[in-house]
């Protein structure tokens, strides 16, 4: 095992990549150390130091946070003031056996947003500024906590969603969203995947502002409606007459324990060496894809963002049935979120790119970090 480095400043942050001669593994907690290609590093730098609120305005709904920041703690935080943060984070640490469900720079490093992002947006369409220091020991800051129109490159959404590859996080700056009063899910039972998505497009489409779309097979699909509690009753009464069929309701009590479930992939979290997707597509393709692979493998699955994401749950295998997964979608992506390391290195666990795009990918990783020293190979190899 390599160096541990931890610095305690954005100044030492930046001395000690520019010092560095070879390859650099950042990390925060380590929650989601496992999503990605193994990253083949000379030391770690371990970016947990970063940690503290830096300023929270509830009245104009900004946080600045450092990147370290534990998750939980700005959760707790957020949910004291009424607020909360609109993408609704998913904890995969017992998906993946990590012990803490993240830091604030790894969320926004991996953009992963739960059920709400259909109604929402994901982490990316939520920052609002970054700090932090480039593979070429650079530091910079984009954005700020005031919202204003500017000309260039947008580089807090830019950064969002890099795994680390393009800089080192040392504080975010997001917008803080008040969270709903009340909720309540309306549960459809006896559907099959097809009539499943179709329902779900339906209630989308309707004036009934569903916040969530999902679909557990054999088991129900579940549309939750937040906001205030007239609100709800009235949006749940013509849901119900826009889907014609018979309705449950399930109270808020039961609706927040199932969506976290959704959220953070519980279902899956049994089967650790069983590799697990997520595949993001077209709503109206997602019934196809299932059948395309029932039929070959013993999977499990699960349809979140109105059938927009695919959990894929695979048999275990040295490649994680890697052809067959991606054959079964003509358009789209797909990530292999759960697998041993060997599997992961065998394999694309992110989507492979069209020529243009790998070519603007490389372009980006050289301009942000020239000697390609951060997380190299998570997301693309050579990268």
């Amino acid at each position: 095992m390599g160096a541990v480095l931890k610095p305690a400043t954005p100044a030492e942050l930046a001395e000690m990549i520019a010092a560095a001669e070879a390859p650099l593994e950042i990390i925060g907690t380590g929650t989601r150390r496992h999503i990605g290609h193994p990253v083949q590093a000379a030391a770690t730098l371990d970016m947990s130091g970063f940690s503290g609120i830096i300023a929270y305005e509830p009245e104009e709904l900004i946080l600045d946070v450092q990147a370290g920041t534990p998750l939980a703690e700005i959760e707790t935080m957020l949910a004291a003031r009424g607020q909360q943060l609109a993408f609704e984070p998913p904890d995969f640490s017992a998906l993946l056996g990590a012990a803490h469900s993240g830091s604030i720079g790894g969320l926004v490093a991996s953009n992963l947003s739960g059920p709400r992002r259909i109604k929402a947006g994901a982490v990316r369409d939520h920052i609002l500024g970054v700090h932090g220091v480039t593979g070429a020991g650079n530091a910079f800051k984009a954005g700020a906590r005031v919202v204003k129109n500017v000309t260039g490159y947008d580089m807090p959404k830019l950064v969002t969603g890099s795994w680390g590859t393009l800089a080192a996080l040392t504080s975010v700056i997001l917008k803080v969203l008040p969270a709903p009063e009340t909720e309540e899910t309306v549960v459809l039972r006896g559907l099959d995947d097809a009539q499943a998505v179709e329902a779900m497009s339906l209630a989308m489409q309707s004036p009934c502002e569903v916040s969530a779309a999902a679909y557990v097979p054999d088991e129900a699909v579940y549309l939750r409606l937040e906001g205030i509690a007239p609100s709800v009753a009235y949006r749940r009464d013509q849901l119900g007459r826009v889907l014609k069929r018979p309705i449950e309701v399930m109270a808020a009590k039961s609706s927040a324990t199932t969506w976290k479930a959704i959220r953070d992939g519980a279902m899956f979290a049994g089967n650790p060496r069983h590799p697990l997707w997520r595949i993001s597509v077209a709503p109206s393709d997602a019934p196809g894809i299932i059948s395309a692979l029932r039929d070959k493998l013993d999977i499990r699955y699960l349809f979140d963002w109105a059938g927009g994401l695919v959990w894929l749950e695979v048999p275990p295998s040295h490649d994680a049935t890697e052809a067959l997964v991606r054959g079964s979608f003509r358009a789209g992506h797909g990530t292999l979120v759960r697998a041993p390391e060997a599997t992961r290195a065998a394999v694309n666990v992110f989507q492979p790119q069209e020529a243009a795009l790998a070519a603007l990918s490389a372009r980006v990783k050289d301009a942000f970090d020239p000697r390609h020293i951060l997380n190299p190979g998570r997301m693309y190899r050579g990268l």
